[in-house]
Protein backbone atom coordinates (compact mmCIF):
# COMPACT_ATOMS: atom_id res chain seq x y z
CA UNK A 1 0.00 0.00 0.00
CA UNK A 2 1.58 3.50 -0.90
CA UNK A 3 2.33 6.04 1.14
CA UNK A 4 0.50 8.13 -1.12
CA UNK A 5 -2.84 6.69 -0.35
CA UNK A 6 -2.13 6.44 3.65
CA UNK A 7 -2.16 10.35 3.54
CA UNK A 8 -5.21 10.71 1.39
CA UNK A 9 -6.66 8.97 3.95
CA UNK A 10 -5.30 10.68 6.82
CA UNK A 11 -6.51 14.11 4.92
CA UNK A 12 -9.93 12.73 4.57
CA UNK A 13 -10.46 11.21 8.22
CA UNK A 14 -9.48 14.61 9.48
CA UNK A 15 -11.90 16.38 6.84
CA UNK A 16 -15.03 14.02 8.69
CA UNK A 17 -14.01 14.15 12.20
CA UNK A 18 -13.41 17.78 12.19
CA UNK A 19 -16.94 18.67 10.35
CA UNK A 20 -18.62 15.84 12.17
CA UNK A 21 -17.52 17.27 15.65
CA UNK A 22 -18.28 20.50 15.08
CA UNK A 23 -21.86 19.80 13.44
CA UNK A 24 -23.07 16.42 14.21
CA UNK A 25 -21.68 15.59 17.76
CA UNK A 26 -24.16 17.04 20.82
CA UNK A 27 -22.38 15.54 23.77
CA UNK A 28 -21.78 18.78 26.03
CA UNK A 29 -18.24 17.17 26.84
CA UNK A 30 -17.00 17.78 23.27
CA UNK A 31 -16.54 21.78 22.93
CA UNK A 32 -13.31 23.73 21.82
CA UNK A 33 -11.87 20.90 20.22
CA UNK A 34 -9.37 20.98 17.22
CA UNK A 35 -8.14 18.23 15.02
CA UNK A 36 -4.66 18.82 14.28
CA UNK A 37 -3.67 16.07 12.50
CA UNK A 38 -3.99 11.81 11.88
CA UNK A 39 -2.14 9.07 11.67
CA UNK A 40 -3.11 6.28 9.91
CA UNK A 41 -1.17 2.62 10.45
CA UNK A 42 0.53 1.25 7.17
CA UNK A 43 -2.97 -1.61 7.12
CA UNK A 44 -4.94 1.11 7.52
CA UNK A 45 -6.70 -0.63 10.48
CA UNK A 46 -5.95 2.20 13.27
CA UNK A 47 -6.23 5.81 12.83
CA UNK A 48 -4.96 8.62 15.83
CA UNK A 49 -6.71 11.29 15.84
CA UNK A 50 -4.68 14.09 17.95
CA UNK A 51 -6.80 16.96 19.02
CA UNK A 52 -6.26 19.94 21.18
CA UNK A 53 -8.64 21.22 23.48
CA UNK A 54 -8.74 24.86 24.83
CA UNK A 55 -9.29 24.56 28.56
CA UNK A 56 -7.92 23.14 31.65
CA UNK A 57 -6.68 19.84 32.67
CA UNK A 58 -9.86 18.72 33.43
CA UNK A 59 -11.50 20.07 30.35
CA UNK A 60 -9.03 18.08 27.96
CA UNK A 61 -9.90 15.00 29.89
CA UNK A 62 -13.34 15.34 29.58
CA UNK A 63 -13.53 16.25 25.95
CA UNK A 64 -11.20 13.11 25.61
CA UNK A 65 -13.68 11.27 27.16
CA UNK A 66 -16.42 12.04 24.80
CA UNK A 67 -14.75 11.81 21.77
CA UNK A 68 -13.62 8.02 22.53
CA UNK A 69 -17.47 7.78 23.64
CA UNK A 70 -18.12 9.25 19.93
CA UNK A 71 -15.97 7.44 18.43
CA UNK A 72 -17.80 4.39 16.86
CA UNK A 73 -19.78 7.27 15.22
CA UNK A 74 -17.33 8.92 13.72
CA UNK A 75 -16.04 5.55 12.80
CA UNK A 76 -19.34 4.80 10.83
CA UNK A 77 -19.32 8.72 9.27
CA UNK A 78 -15.40 8.12 8.18
CA UNK A 79 -16.33 4.75 6.77
CA UNK A 80 -19.08 6.33 4.57
CA UNK A 81 -16.01 8.37 2.62
CA UNK A 82 -13.17 6.53 2.36
CA UNK A 83 -13.06 3.25 0.36
CA UNK A 84 -11.05 0.72 1.78
CA UNK A 85 -11.53 -2.64 3.17
CA UNK A 86 -11.54 -2.05 6.57
CA UNK A 87 -12.74 1.34 8.48
CA UNK A 88 -10.08 2.88 10.34
CA UNK A 89 -10.68 1.68 14.82
CA UNK A 90 -10.17 5.71 15.74
CA UNK A 91 -7.99 6.49 18.57
CA UNK A 92 -8.06 9.72 19.87
CA UNK A 93 -5.03 11.37 21.63
CA UNK A 94 -4.44 14.84 23.08
CA UNK A 95 -2.25 17.25 21.29
CA UNK A 96 -0.05 18.99 23.63
CA UNK A 97 1.71 20.81 21.17
CA UNK A 98 -0.09 24.43 22.25
CA UNK A 99 0.54 23.59 25.59
CA UNK A 100 4.01 23.33 25.24
CA UNK A 101 4.67 26.44 22.90
CA UNK A 102 2.55 28.44 25.38
CA UNK A 103 4.37 27.46 28.17
CA UNK A 104 7.65 28.03 26.51
CA UNK A 105 6.63 31.49 25.52
CA UNK A 106 5.65 32.14 29.84
CA UNK A 107 9.19 30.95 30.38
CA UNK A 108 10.92 33.13 27.69
CA UNK A 109 8.82 36.41 29.12
CA UNK A 110 9.78 35.43 32.77
CA UNK A 111 13.81 34.75 31.49
CA UNK A 112 13.47 37.89 29.52
CA UNK A 113 14.66 40.93 31.02
CA UNK A 114 11.28 43.17 30.47
CA UNK A 115 13.04 46.34 28.63
CA UNK A 116 14.40 44.06 26.69
CA UNK A 117 10.98 42.94 25.13
CA UNK A 118 9.95 46.17 24.85
CA UNK A 119 12.50 47.86 24.02
CA UNK A 120 13.04 45.80 20.44
CA UNK A 121 10.37 47.20 19.18
CA UNK A 122 11.52 50.66 20.35
CA UNK A 123 14.89 50.59 18.30
CA UNK A 124 13.49 49.61 14.96
CA UNK A 125 14.71 52.30 12.89
CA UNK A 126 11.75 54.38 11.40
CA UNK A 127 11.46 55.32 7.78
CA UNK A 128 12.07 58.57 6.97
CA UNK A 129 9.50 59.44 4.90
CA UNK A 130 10.38 62.03 2.03
CA UNK A 131 8.42 65.43 1.89
CA UNK A 132 6.95 64.94 -2.53
CA UNK A 133 5.39 67.86 -2.23
CA UNK A 134 7.50 71.05 -3.40
CA UNK A 135 5.41 74.56 -3.28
Amino acid sequence: MSSRRVLKAAQAIREVVSMAIITDLKDPRVKDVTVTFVEVSGDMRQAKVHVSVMGDETKQELALRGLQNSAGYLQSKVGNRIDTRYTPRIQFELDKGMQNAMMVTRILEEVLPKDKLSSDSDDAPSEAVPDTHEG
